[in-house]
């Protein structure tokens, strides 16, 4: 479970000196891909001040484990074995989707597997450890989850709400028809479940049965404000693949399949534009400072895969920051370029304006839609060392410029004035030194502002155009 970050306050009583306090959930950057040739991944944040991460391995053949202070660190932790497939046997094969979870003093991990001599006889396991260190303590099998249906199950995750612990896990009903449903029950302990389980979600539209496979998967969960979001993968597990979400209330009786709202479709997809294609099977953590919510997920660089997705290693790590909606519901936007993942930067008089394109014009508007118009990667500036340009996260290749003083996103055409018109120092905010303010590289003394929410290249002097010139991180 994952408590979403709080909202930025606002301060002042009208729009001409109204303004925002730092925000409480500050601008992060990572660089994605975190892990090569890890799928399903789970990133835990413990009370010890260390990530750990656990994934699918291409092999399928054990669980690993890594773990570092900061998440960027698990790129380059070391990685141990905790546990190897049986050679016979249950547990002997498609060793898929281990998550950690730490449970009453205890560390867990939850997995699915098969068996040796049937492999598509796939249940879900746990294994306890009771060490400080779970990469170096020993890890004990606590079995099989028994669940009531003795079907293909797998992707069980647990999570409390008030006080009260469920799995989740997808799961094939025979009688209900092919694929796989989400279910939920409430636990008797780390490894069993109790009472009667129920169907939230069963695979019916269009974009949950594409690629021929009829499929809901891979459930995780994130509550923020009183309600709880469930977050699922659909499709084959090729470029299809993404992710739709169930939303209850958190006072609302779970168990009840009529609390749950399904999205109307995936809230995660394939982005062409940025080169991700199948994202999902997703899990949640937080920034270092705790401010921040994550998204985990996996997916690959490229859309066309010879013979089977399973088959295929190249599903990778990789994590975003989630951003929070004015009606309290996540918005993941689009999965972002390999790389720098982006910001956004809001305006520091009128706290609910971010920065976006508009047909190519740069703007300040609040209640950006689609997201990504308003996230930008902050990269070396073109013009050279000492200076950043600000490229568009959903038009990789395109920068914020100025021309006429007005400033454009618009497409690097190479010449030596476009990088000097893409090109800016960041300085420390003009009306807030938390913030940060851009002057252009080739106007010296001249700053990116808003002026009637358009976005503009001039100088500035009054008090006024200070507040214009100056931008939050978020």
């Amino acid at each position: 479970m994952i408590a979403g970050s709080a909202a930025a306050t606002v301060t002042g009583v009208s729009a001409g000196s109204a303004h925002a306090a730092v925000p409480a959930s500050p601008g992060v950057t990572y660089r994605n891909t975190i892990a090569e040739q890890r799928a399903d991944p789970h990133i835990f944040k413990h009370t010890d001040g260390f990530y750990y991460f656990t994934a699918t391995v291409p092999e399928y053949d054990r669980i690993v484990l890594r773990r570092a202070t900061t998440i960027q660190g698990l790129s380059s932790a070391a990685e141990t074995t905790i546990w190897t497939k049986h050679a016979a046997g249950a547990m002997g094969a498609h060793i898929w989707a281990p998550e950690i979870h730490f449970i009453d003093g205890k560390w867990y991990i939850y997995f699915a597997a098969g068996d040796a001599n049937d492999i598509w006889h796939i249940r879900p396991y746990v294994l306890e450890c009771a060490a400080a260190n779970p990469v170096t303590g020993s890890w004990t099998e606590k079995g099989r989850i028994a669940l009531p249906l003795d079907t293909f199950s797998l992707d069980a995750t647990t999570f409390t709400v008030n006080g009260a612990r469920y799995l989740a896990w997808a799961q094939n009903d025979p009688a209900v028809g092919p694929g796989t449903n989400i279910y939920l029950a409430r636990m008797a302990g780390p490894w069993s479940i109790t009472g009667t389980p129920v169907m939230l979600s069963r695979p019916t539209a269009a974009w949950e049965t594409a690629g021929g496979e009829t499929v809901n998967e891979g459930p995780a969960v994130i509550q923020r404000n009183g309600k709880v979001f469930l977050t699922f993968s659909a499709s084959a597990t090729d470029a299809n693949y993404c992710m739709g979400m169930l939303t209850a209330s958190a006072s609302a009786d779970l168990l009840s399949a009529s609390s749950w709202a399904k999205s109307a479709g995936p809230v995660f997809a394939s982005s062409a534009a940025t080169s991700q294609y199948g994202p999902g099977h997703n899990q949640f953590t937080v920034s270092e400072d705790g401010t921040s919510d994550l998204l985990v997920y996996h997916d690959r660089s490229y859309k066309d895969i010879s013979g089977s997705p399973l088959n295929d290693p190249n599903r990778r790590t990789r994590v975003q920051k989630i951003y929070w909606k004015a009606d309290g519901t996540p918005d993941f936007g689009i999965p972002v370029a390999d790389g720098l993942t982006p910001i956004r930067l809001s305006s520091y008089n009128f706290p609910d304006r971010f920065i976006r394109h508009w047909e190519y014009r740069a703007r300040i508007e609040a209640n950006v839609a689609p997201i990504a118009d308003s996230q930008f990667r902050v990269v070396t500036g073109l013009a050279g060392t000492g200076t950043v340009s600000l490229e568009s996260a959903n038009f990789p290749g395109y920068y914020l410029r100025h021309k006429n003083n007005e400033v454009w996103v618009e497409k690097n055409d190479g010449t030596s004035l476009f990088a000097s018109d893409a090109s800016f120092f960041a300085r420390a905010g003009l009306a807030d030194s938390a913030g940060v303010s851009y002057e252009s590289y080739n106007l010296p003394g001249c700053y990116v502002r808003h002026y009637d929410y358009l976005l503009y290249v001039q100088a500035v002097s009054t008090t006024t155009g200070r507040a214009d010139a100056t931008f939050y991180t978020q």
